[in-house]
């Protein structure tokens, strides 16, 4: 590579690293932008699950009173909800044809991991938030999924 290439790559790391600079002082989660064809993504991890829980169960009462809530508000509301702590591709299994992480009735223990979830071409196990046993496993290999959305139901 020569010294002609590592300069033409400069522009687009600095607008790397300003980008990042917005995601931490706006507090947000990612970023994209497109200029002069050129397509900037940037996104970070975060960790949020003990904060989302709280809000979910104050969401509880509202559901309940609700005469025909929508399947995916039931499962909003469940103590065992696992939901994805980022957006991205969910993958049950560490590669195509392999056996899944876990299944429907298996005993997972805290921080086992459940899935992964590919975003900005990087592979984030997703662990279990606690001890217990899968019930339900809501999304299929490949599927995209957005932050928040539910994963599966461990009891």
């Amino acid at each position: 590579m020569s010294k002609s290439d590592n300069a033409g790559d400069a522009p687009e790391a600095k607008m790397i690293r300003d980008l990042a600079a917005i995601l931490s002082e706006t507090g947000l989660s990612e970023i994209e932008i497109e200029k002069q064809g050129l397509r900037v993504r940037v996104a970070r991890q975060i960790q949020v699950a003990a904060a989302m829980h709280a809000p979910v169960a104050a969401h509880a009462p509202a559901a309940a009173n609700a005469a025909a809530p929508a399947a995916k508000n039931d499962l909003s509301t469940h103590p065992g909800l696992v939901a994805s702590p980022m957006v991205g591709t969910a993958y049950v299994a560490a590669s195509p044809g392999a056996a899944p992480f876990v299944k429907i009735g298996d005993t997972v223990s805290e921080g086992q991991t459940l899935l992964i979830i590919e975003a900005m071409k990087t592979m984030n196990q997703i662990p279990a938030p606690r001890a217990g046993r899968v019930t339900q496993i809501i999304i299929s290999d490949g599927q995209p999924v957005e932050f928040g959305e539910p994963l599966m139901i461990i009891e």
